[in-house]
């Protein structure tokens, strides 16, 4: 039920700044020095070979005491606080974070829990987690758990494109699938409280707009210019579309059935290897179901999100015997208490949310015989 509070006040949150530009990592030693001498670096193997020796050399060239904390893969509760442990011992006086959606997360958490600021470096456009002021917590086996939320959002989020756009494409492509949702969730969620505690603002709603006319834009360009690794106008309009409009936009306008619904699919463990927003796009088409969307429009959002290879289906998602019992799992935990489909301002049940679910797949079906849709 939105505004159950019958609040009147209204909110807006970002972080301190957001810088972002080619060869960006070069100069972070000029963007953190304020922040403190002493980071700890959260980081998984990968992404240092990628970019975490370069950002550790540029550092220290700086006289930076730089301290690794080698990320286990997973935003947990075991991994936080392990991390929190090593932050602890080296005396760390503010944390970054280099990497995707899950080490974000996990240092923002941590960083909370030490009570010093937060940098954040996404390596890839794949989620808006980096502007934010909360985390999603996983179990240890990949499962939701809950959100976590924060008195403040991060002091600095640098993403630098010449890293970003050496990362596959599915990664971009999984960031427009997050991003795509923005302005859908906020519409539904325009009467509700956001994740500040507040009702959005009109600069909410005008951002998610502009997110979603850049996707519409330049999606499809950019996911191109990707695979080709090329620094395009179109590709780093697409990564602060994906990175920080849709991070001010779903955070300061709200979420609705998109993003429950993802919550709700980690109850079927196949579809675990899932990127966020590859399960966030299965979820918008299905919020536009319940939100009595006709075939024009649900089209358009099924051909934007199949151009950049976004699954729609079942058995694009990668389960294609999927029974009516699972189905009616992930809807049961699309609608626990608190989760954000409670924001629709259509009628809501487990039953409801069951049947959209099984009528996107079903329009996305019907979309790709109609078009004749083959993937590239």
């Amino acid at each position: 039920m939105p505004n159950p509070k019958h609040l009147t006040e209204r909110i807006f949150q970002s972080p301190s700044k957001y810088i972002q530009g080619p060869n960006a990592i070069k100069n972070a030693a000029k963007y953190l020095d304020a922040m403190g001498r002493s980071p700890l670096l959260a980081v998984d193997d990968l992404v240092y070979d990628i970019a975490g020796k370069g950002l550790v050399e540029a550092l220290e060239k700086a006289q930076f005491k730089v301290t690794r904390g080698r990320f286990g893969g997973e935003a947990s509760t075991q991994e936080i606080n392990r991390l929190v442990t090593l932050g602890r011992e080296s005396q760390a006086d503010f944390v970054i974070a280099l990497g995707g959606g899950k080490v974000i997360d996990s240092a923002k958490n941590v960083a909370d829990i030490l009570k010093v600021p937060v940098a954040v470096l996404p390596t890839t456009a794949s989620t808006d987690a980096p502007c934010s002021a909360l985390s999603v917590i996983y179990t240890d086996g990949g499962e939701f758990e809950k959100y976590t939320f924060y008195d403040k959002n991060p002091n600095l989020v640098l993403v630098d494109t010449s890293v970003v756009v050496k990362a596959p494409a599915r990664f971009l492509a999984a960031g427009i699938g997050d991003a795509i949702a923005t302005n859908i969730e906020a519409r539904q969620a325009k009467y509700s409280a956001n994740f500040g505690g507040l009702l959005p603002t009109d600069l909410s709603e005008a951002i998610g707009a502009k997110c979603e006319e850049i996707l519409f834009k330049f999606g499809k360009q950019a996911y191109e210019a990707n695979k080709a690794q090329a620094l395009t106008p179109a590709f780093e309009a697409v990564v602060e579309a994906n990175t920080l409009l849709s991070g001010l936009g779903f955070e300061s306008g709200g979420l609705a059935a998109a993003h429950a619904i993802h919550n709700g699919f980690t109850a079927i463990h196949a579809m675990h290897g899932l990127m966020h927003g590859e399960k966030v796009a299965f979820g918008v088409v299905s919020q536009l179901i319940l939100n009595g969307a006709d075939t024009a429009e649900l089209d358009r959002y099924i051909g934007l999100m199949l151009s950049v290879d976004l699954p729609v289906t079942f058995e694009q998602l990668g389960i294609p015997n999927v029974t009516d019992e699972e189905l009616r799992a992930v809807a049961h935990l699309s609608c626990a208490p608190g989760e954000t489909i409670w924001n629709m301002e259509t009628a809501i049940n487990e039953d409801i949310v069951f049947n959209a679910i099984k009528g996107a797949n079903a329009a996305s079906v019907s979309y790709i015989k109609r078009t004749g849709f083959k993937k590239e």
